[in-house]
């Protein structure tokens, strides 16, 4: 499975990455305001939000109207490995070319989570 993250410059939201895991026909997606954690000391905030189709993990250029109209560009992607999934918690080894090792994404409140590198 297949996961990639996108550096988003929104006009909206500002600069944040758009962080999506494959999982069945879809990528389940989260918007991570201060970006992907590179360390295991750093604990940010993930709103989840709607699901985006397969076909959008190698989408880059300007989104032109809407909500989040600005410009996308992919920071990384790679593949996933699965290692613990709950409906209120993920566990997934990443191995892209960024960013590696072990993450955890976890329901904190509503649509928003805590990613963590473990």
């Amino acid at each position: 499975m297949e996961f990639v993250i996108q550096e988003h410059r929104a006009k909206r939201a500002g600069l944040h990455h758009d962080f999506r895991l494959e999982v069945g026909d879809v990528l389940e997606s989260w918007v991570i305001p201060k970006g992907v954690p590179l360390t295991s000391s750093d604990k940010r905030l993930a709103i989840k939000t709607f699901d985006h189709p397969i076909d959008y993990k190698g989408f880059e250029g300007k989104i032109e109207e809407g909500y989040g109209k600005g410009i996308v560009a992919i920071f990384d992607s790679g593949e996933y490995i699965p290692i613990d999934i709950r409906d209120d918690f993920m566990l997934v080894q990443l191995r892209g070319g960024k960013v590696t090792g072990n993450y955890c994404l976890k329901l904190w409140e509503g649509d928003k989570w805590l990613i963590w590198k473990r």
